[in-house]
């Protein structure tokens, strides 16, 4: 059976990211996972909105996740006057806030997708949920998403204590999720000198958006995420935007000093496995504290499906963020 490496082992032992570090679950959740996503349409062809609505209705390759019965929702003012929703999910008494940023490709995910995921984070950790629907590509391409974001992280830093009970806070996100958070501790810094987030859960973000190695090579094999998919993503999301290495488009090039302590979770099968490795090597050279924790044969996504190396990834993001926020 596979692992993924202890908290104090080394991140890049060769052993982990060979073939035979693959557990036999994990293989086979794989090539199911190819079976299920190989003959569905591409969002491009169908319409962006066409598969939210799906999704959005339980229908595709993966069931839909129940909605909470402590979930609520508030609105903020965001940038130019819009409004923006929170989803908030809370414990009785939370010992601090996790701002959440759901994934999707800036183009696909909602707020209240991941309900269980927030639930489990209230119980493990403490701390309250509150997941921001960001406007989504291509109808509203950069920087509607970032803004929202940004205008979430200022309501929270300014309201937490307030609405919750504590401003001990926390932030993380899964795929493009990670790329945000990335992007909204930068602009939090740079535009409004707050660095007060303890923690940052960055889970198989994309960093660089004119894309690594292994985006590039990952090839056809639909494994959630293939170089096709993250092709079309990008190109919806930046709409002609020509400087893909911009700080604020691939964090990877920003000056990363004076961030929060970070945990990277990458699993070996991601298309955007360089991204964690090459943004943690960053993290850490520019002065942080940061973890990395490598799961073999983790394919895209692989914390949300029932198996081994989805629960000790969870268990070790819980952790990570009670510790933090202690």
């Amino acid at each position: 059976m596979s692992q993924a490496i202890p908290e104090t082992g080394n991140p890049l032992d060769p052993a982990l990211f060979r073939p035979e570090a693959i557990s036999d679950e994990t293989s086979h959740f794989n090539e199911e996972i190819i079976k299920l996503l190989t003959p569905a349409p591409n969002w491009w062809e169908v319409g962006a909105q066409s598969v939210r609505d799906a999704r959005a209705r339980g229908e595709g390759p993966f069931p839909l996740a129940p909605k909470s019965a402590r979930a609520r929702t508030i609105a903020i003012e965001g940038k130019g006057g819009g409004r923006i929703s929170l989803r908030i999910v809370a414990p009785r008494n939370p010992r601090g806030v996790y701002l959440h940023i759901h994934g999707g490709g800036m183009v696909l995910g909602a707020a209240d997708l991941q309900d269980p995921m927030l639930e489990r984070v209230n119980e493990r950790a403490g701390l309250a949920c509150v997941s921001v629907e960001y406007r989504l590509a291509p109808e509203d391409p950069y920087p509607a998403q970032p803004d929202d974001c940004e205008s979430a992280a200022l309501w929270l830093a300014k309201n937490a204590k307030a609405e919750f009970g504590s401003d001990v806070l926390a932030i993380g996100g899964e795929s493009a999720g990670a790329t945000l958070t990335a992007v909204t501790l930068l602009r939090m810094r740079d535009r409004h000198g707050f660095t007060g987030f303890r923690a940052a859960n960055l889970v198989y973000g994309a960093y660089d958006l004119s894309m690594t190695p292994s985006q590039k090579h990952f090839g056809n094999q639909r494994l959630v995420l293939r170089t096709v998919d993250m092709e079309r993503f990008m190109g919806a999301y930046l709409s002609g935007e020509k400087d893909q290495r911009h700080p604020d488009i691939s964090p990877l090039y920003a000056d990363l000093q004076g961030l929060p302590p970070a945990l990277f979770t990458v699993g070996t099968r991601d298309g955007l496995l360089d991204d964690s490795l090459f943004m943690y090597a960053r993290y850490i050279v520019a002065g942080n504290r940061a973890e990395l924790a490598v799961y073999p044969g983790g394919a895209h996504g692989f914390n949300f499906f029932p198996m081994a190396i989805a629960g000790q990834a969870n268990a070790r993001m819980d952790a990570f963020l009670a510790r933090e926020t202690a």
